[in-house]
C-alpha cells in the first residue's frame, strides 16, 4: 500500500486543477462508493472567515459533553492528517491511506480534485466511527462546494466577506446566496454574521429554513471585568442565559454560534464546563501566541481584508514594537488587505512562498507597500524574511505571522526545524 505522502502526491498530479466547483463528479463518486449516514447529526459550516474557530468551539463543547464528534477541516497547516480528527485526535496515516484507495478503486472515468478526494475521503472515515455529531467545514463557498453533498441537519454561516470573488462573485448579495447554499429547507441555519445582507434573509425564508441571528435570536455582552454574559435560543424554543464566562482566545460570533449550535442539538452544558470549554478554547494559527529564540511570535492565518481588520483590532493590545512578516496569495485584495494592516506593524517583512505557484512575488508585494508608504524589507524567501525580522526586533517586542494558511505553515515548520516552539 502506498505511503500517505505518495497519496497526496499522487492525487496533486492527477488533478492539477486546484479548484473546479460543482457537485455532479463528486456526487457520481460518493455513489460507488455507498457511502451512507456518516453521524446521528450533520453540522455544516460555511463563511468567508471564522469557519476552523467555529468547528474547534463545537467540536470541544460536544466532547465535553460526551458526544462521540467527528470535524473536517481545510486546509491544514503542517499535517494533511488534520483535516480529519475523531474524538479531537488526527486521524492516522493508514485511515487515509485505505480511504484513497477505496475511492481510487471505485472512482472510474471522473476526474476529481485534491479537495474532493479529500472530502470523499473524510465522509468515508466518518461513516465507520459510529458518531454521535459529524462537522463540516466548507472548503469554498457553499452551494457547490464538495461538502454540500451532505445534507446538513444544522447548517451555520459564520460571517460574509469579500473573498474568492473569481469564484463566488464580487458582492456581499451575491456571496451570501453562495454560502445559503448549504441551508435545507425546514431546518435550522445560524448566521453569524451580524448584518447579513438582504439576499440571504430572503432566501432562508424563501426555503422555510429556521434561522436564528447573532445580535437578534442569540448574543452576548461583554462586562467590565472582560467576562461574558451569552443569550441563548434552548433547544425548547425558551431562553436560556450564561453570566460570568470567560472570554475565548478565537473570535466570538464564532464561538457563540457554536454554544448555540450546541443548544440545536438538543445539549446543554453546565456553566462550569462550558466556563472550562471557553477557557482553554484555541487553535494553531488564529491568534496563536508562542516564543521562539526568546520572543514573542504571533501566528495568524488572516488572508484577506476584513481577517485583516480583526487582526489589527487584536494588535491594538500589544506593546509596541510590532513587525509583521507576510506572504499573501495573488488572487487575494493585497492593496485592502496591507491597508487594513497597515498602523499595526512599525516594519513589514516578506519574502516568497517558494512551493506555492498561487502566491504573490514578494516584489509585487513590495510595490504595494511602497504604494502605501509603508516601511518593508524583501528577502528571497519567507524563511528568510522571518530570520531577518527576528533579528531586528527588540528583545521585548512582538513578531506577527500572516497572510495565507501556507504562509503560516512554513514558518510553523521553519520553527519546528530551527527551534522548539
Amino acid at each position: 500500500m502506498k505511503t500517505l505522502d505518495q497519496w497526496l502526491r499522487l492525487l496533486e498530479s492527477r488533478h492539477p486543477v486546484e479548484i473546479e466547483l460543482g457537485l455532479e463528479r463528486i456526487s457520481t463518486v460518493a455513489g460507488n462508493l455507498g457511502i451512507g449516514s456518516i453521524a446521528a447529526r450533520v453540522v455544516v459550516v460555511a463563511g468567508t472567515n471564522g469557519k476552523g474557530s467555529f468547528v474547534r468551539t463545537l467540536e470541544s463543547l460536544a466532547l465535553a459533553a460526551g458526544l462521540r464528534v467527528g470535524a473536517y477541516t481545510s486546509p491544514h497547516l503542517v499535517r494533511y492528517n488534520e483535516r480529519v480528527r475523531i474524538q479531537g485526535k488526527d486521524v492516522e496515516d493508514h485511515d487515509f491511506c485505505q480511504a484513497f484507495e477505496t475511492i481510487y478503486a471505485r472512482q472510474g472515468d471522473t476526474p476529481l480534485t485534491y479537495f474532493e478526494v479529500g472530502t470523499l475521503a473524510a465522509l468515508l472515515i466518518m461513516a465507520g466511527r459510529s458518531l454521535d455529531l459529524a462537522i463540516l467545514e466548507v472548503g469554498l463557498g457553499g452551494r457547490h462546494d464538495a461538502v454540500n453533498i451532505v445534507d446538513a441537519d444544522i447548517a451555520v454561516i459564520t460571517s460574509i466577506a469579500l473573498d474568492h470573488e473569481h469564484w463566488l462573485g464580487n458582492t456581499r448579495e451575491t456571496i451570501a446566496l453562495e454560502k445559503a447554499g448549504i441551508a435545507r429547507a425546514g431546518q435550522p441555519v445560524i448566521c453569524a454574521d451580524p448584518a447579513p445582507p438582504a439576499t440571504l434573509v430572503d432566501y432562508l425564508a424563501q426555503i422555510q429554513a429556521k434561522p436564528l441571528y447573532i445580535g437578534q435570536d442569540f448574543s452576548c455582552q461583554i462586562g467590565d471585568g472582560q467576562e461574558l454574559e451569552v443569550q441563548l435560543v434552548a433547544d425548547s424554543g425558551g431562553r436560556l442565559g450564561y453570566a460570568h464566562l470567560p472570554k475565548p482566545r478565537l473570535p466570538l460570533p464564532s464561538v457563540i454560534a457554536a454554544t448555540q449550535c450546541l443548544q440545536l442539538l438538543g445539549v446543554t452544558l453546565p456553566h462550569a464546563e462550558l466556563a472550562s470549554v471557553f477557557a482553554t478554547l484555541e487553535l494553531s494559527g488564529r491568534y496563536q501566541k508562542c516564543r521562539h529564540r526568546g520572543k514573542t511570535i504571533i501566528l495568524d492565518v488572516a488572508h484577506n481584508p476584513a481577517a485583516a481588520a480583526y487582526l489589527a483590532e487584536k494588535l491594538r493590545a500589544e506593546p509596541p514594537p510590532v513587525f509583521g512578516v507576510v506572504a499573501i496569495m495573488a488572487d487575494k485584495d493585497v492593496r485592502g488587505f496591507a491597508s487594513a494592516l497597515a498602523h499595526s506593524f512599525a516594519h513589514w517583512f516578506t519574502g516568497n512562498l517558494t512551493d506555492q505557484k498561487r502566491a504573490l512575488p514578494s516584489v509585487q508585494f513590495s510595490e504595494i507597500f511602497t504604494g502605501l508608504s509603508l516601511p518593508h524589507t524583501i528577502s528571497d524567501t519567507i524563511e528568510q524574511a522571518f530570520d531577518n525580522a527576528l533579528s531586528q526586533l527588540p528583545e521585548d517586542g512582538t513578531l506577527v505571522v500572516c497572510g495565507s494558511f501556507f504562509t503560516i505553515s512554513a514558518i510553523l515548520k521553519h520553527m519546528e526545524m530551527t527551534d522548539d516552539l
